[in-house]
């Protein structure tokens, strides 16, 4: 994310790694203090345990994009169709995880625990897409 393309290859992508745990648990994190805030009956646990097995759809859209990466010279057609299997990807996730949790949330409140959640697979699916050889 914050490292240069052409940069050293000496650290093995452990600062990548690093920002992406830390991305994902913390916004694990918030999604969860956020269901849990709004009256939720689910625990911590459980609701972190959704959001990374609902990270699936997510991660087989990034082999994908990534399988399409090392296909050779990119263009707009390819950008496109990483595009579309990264937003396939994000909308299954979304689904997935708004089914589990929003039905932990009170009838008045369940827009309320849905928009962080998409917001953030939001942001992981636009890691994967702005991904660039």
């Amino acid at each position: 994310m914050l490292q240069k393309p052409g940069a050293s290859q000496v650290d093995g992508g452990a600062p990548q790694f690093a920002q992406v745990f830390v991305l994902v648990w913390a916004g694990s994190a918030v999604v969860t203090l956020n269901c849990r805030l709004l009256g939720g009956a689910i625990s911590f646990f459980q609701s972190v345990c959704v959001l990374g097995y609902c990270l699936l759809a997510p991660c087989i859209a990034l082999l994908i994009c990534r399988g399409i990466l090392l296909a050779g010279e990119q263009t707009v057609i390819l950008f496109f169709i990483r595009f579309f299997v990264t937003m396939l990807g994000f909308g299954w996730a979304t689904f997935a995880s708004t089914a589990f949790l929003a039905d932990s949330q009170p009838a008045g409140k369940k827009a309320l625990a849905v928009y962080p959640i998409c917001l953030f697979y939001f942001v992981i699916s636009w890691l994967i897409v702005s991904r660039s050889p």
